[in-house]
């Protein structure tokens, strides 16, 4: 390929990056289109790995590539512009232009496909793993394309009334404020300031809706006044309140009713609402969550005990009398997760950890610990029953025993994927940490297993890496039981998937340990220390520092005698080290491995075949030039 190519290759990339930088820098999801900007948010994001591999990748790009990549960065740039255009604007304008937006999303989806489907990614010399996650990508957006999102019918209903009644019912312009996070005489305000804009960048004619718009932020307006007639004289500042005195917090309003809750339960998609409402929504025959929109898994309701003793405590502090305790069907409906017996152990497990002693709260942890390991449904009822933050405050205990059943629950909770995003968002991450730093050798282990758990999500490797947890698992790598150095090994290689996790590993002297485990053929951890070799090789400070352990010798007799995917791995290591690298080069076919190579390119893995022929091909044009000089 021509300098002026390779030039080419790197500016498309390096733009391509800033555009990915920018989309994961946009603010929190805006209404009304909280889902579809998060399936495209997230989707560009995974493919952030992908993009950094081919930067630092030293094989060069062929024309076909480079094109593809210039329709993907245009792709990218329309998502871009699109996630822009909803964070910005009219949210009024946005909510009745629902159908034109949808299409707008579909648009981009499809144009990011096509992109995707452009690039052969089996041609790239990208590591197995941003392979596989930027194909599931592809996948998702391929699915994606074919689907037409739904809006959501609560928001589209209330917008229809409001429009169509010259005095709307305060209720549903209560809903409307709330959905469309109109909270202020401020937040009104830049809404008319928005419309003004549409009318002006539209020449004067932004469509039918203006006159709509305009009658319904007045009606708004005097509803957010009506609430509390001190907010005209307060600025406009001042957030909305339920009631004039104490302003009740949006947590402990039901979704539904916006009334404070006396009996909040918790659906299958997380989301809580007061039991007599969301059991009205079910029974009327609705199989979706209100808030969310999502199809409910199942329709079980679980009492949210940690809101329930929040919400009894601001009352007490506010001088509001208590909601009164709201009597529960005894008789469970068909459909629930879990026995009768199992969600009544559950309920009470709850409360001592709410209320209990320390002695109580470890028994309790540890029933929760078993609960949690016993079947999927349990990992799912004690999640909703709000047993994760009650956890994760636990983490932080003084006694050894009650943490390592904290640690150890949350790895069984997090099996089921919702309750990763839980744990996750309930700040659990940096306790885990510590209990990886300084818990017993069981807790030490368990916090290992569940940062590999938890990192199965892209976003989370990046928090993971932040918060100190490398060194903390190469530490137990080094040091642990046969079972922890796999815990800590297993751990190091998701999170290396990570470009940056990489270099955190480097630096934290990853190589020295893993050329150990590599030399040591019955020490049972040679296929862990050669998979996280490969995937470091990938990186440039990685690729130096494994060259300085020397490691030639060891991996072409891993390409002689190894399993299959040894010696695939230890061929993927040697092709990094050797590319650009005489002297590696020089080295490896000194010790013969010209003669493994050519095995594995009749008997090895497609990935080895591939290696092992990149190789040899190097090693034939380095004779070469030795002999024409």
């Amino acid at each position: 390929m021509s300098q002026k190519s390779e030039e080419e290759s790197k500016e498309v990339l390096e733009s391509i990056v800033e555009v990915v930088k920018e989309v994961s820098a946009l603010p929190e999801c805006p209404v009304p289109w909280k889902k579809q900007y998060c399936n495209l948010v997230r989707r560009v994001k995974l493919l952030s790995p992908f993009f950094e591999e081919l930067i630092d990748c030293e094989t060069p790009l062929g024309e076909l590539e480079i094109q593809a990549l210039v329709s993907l960065k245009a792709a990218l740039e329309s998502a871009r512009d699109l996630l822009r255009s909803v964070n910005e604007g009219s949210k009024l304008y946005q909510a009745l232009n629902w159908e034109k937006n949808a299409n707008r999303f579909h648009e981009v989806t499809e144009q990011l496909e096509k992109a995707l489907s452009q690039i052969s990614f089996d041609k790239l010399d990208i590591s197995e793993e941003v392979h596989e996650q930027a194909e599931l990508v592809h996948a998702q957006f391929k699915r994606a394309k074919g689907r037409l999102d739904t809006p959501d019918l609560q928001l589209y209903m209330d917008l229809n009334i409001a429009r169509s009644k010259k005095d709307p019912d305060p209720i549903i312009l209560r809903r409307l404020l709330e959905k469309l996070h109109l909270r202020t005489i401020d937040d009104l305000k830049k809404e008319s300031v928005a419309l003004h804009e549409i009318v002006i960048s539209a020449d004067g004619d932004p469509g039918d809706y203006l006159e709509d718009m305009s009658g319904l932020l007045k009606n708004l307006k005097d509803c957010l006044l009506a609430e509390d007639p001190e907010i005209a004289a307060s600025g406009g500042g001042k957030c909305l309140p339920k009631h004039r005195s104490p302003v009740i917090p949006d947590d402990f309003r039901c979704p539904i009713s916006l009334e404070l809750m006396k009996d909040p339960v918790i659906v299958s998609t997380g989301q809580t609402y007061e039991r007599s409402c969301i059991r009205k929504w079910l029974d009327a025959g609705h199989k979706t969550c209100p808030k969310t929109q999502q199809t409910l898994s199942h329709t079980a309701l679980t009492p949210n005990y940690v809101l329930k003793s929040l919400i009894a405590q601001w009352c007490e502090s506010n001088g509001v009398e208590l909601p009164k305790r709201q009597g529960t069907c005894k008789n469970k409906k068909a459909g629930n997760c879990v026995s009768d017996c199992d969600r009544k152990t559950i309920d009470a497990l709850l409360g001592k950890l709410l209320n209990g002693n320390p002695d109580e709260q470890r028994a309790a942890a540890g029933e929760l610990r078993l609960l949690a390991k016993r079947n999927a449904d349990n990992r799912v009822c004690i999640a909703e029953a709000g047993a994760i933050p009650l956890l994760v405050e636990l983490l932080a205990s003084p006694d050894p025993r009650t943490q390592e059943h904290a640690v150890t629950a949350l790895l069984n909770l997090s099996i089921n994927e919702s309750n990763k995003s839980s744990i996750v968002n309930a700040g659990a991450i940096p306790d885990i940490v510590d209990v990886l730093k300084n818990g017993s050798t069981e807790a030490r282990e368990n916090a290992a297993a569940t940062l590999f758990s938890l990192s199965v999500i892209d976003e989370n490797k990046v928090a993971i890496g932040a918060a100190g947890a490398i060194p903390a698992l190469i530490d137990l790598l080094c040091q642990g039981s046969p079972r922890g150095k796999k815990d800590a090994a297993t751990a190091i290689f998701n999170l290396s998937i990570y470009q940056g996790n990489k270099v955190r590993a480097v630096k934290a002297g990853i190589v020295a340990p893993l050329m150990r485990l590599l030399g040591d053929a019955g020490g049972g951890m040679m296929d862990e220390a050669l998979a996280i070799l490969a995937i470091l090789a990938s990186h440039q400070e990685g690729k130096l520092a494994i060259g300085m352990a020397e490691p030639i010798p060891i991996l072409v007799e891993v390409m002689r005698t190894g399993s299959p995917r040894n010696r695939e791995n230890a061929a993927a290591v040697l092709w990094s080290l050797c590319t650009g690298d005489v002297q590696h080069l020089t080295t490896a076919r000194v010790l013969g491995a010209e003669e493994a190579l050519k095995d594995l390119t009749e008997n090895g893995t497609d990935r080895a075949k591939r290696k092992a022929g990149n190789l040899l091909e190097l090693m034939r044009r380095s004779v070469e030039t030795v002999v024409s000089q």
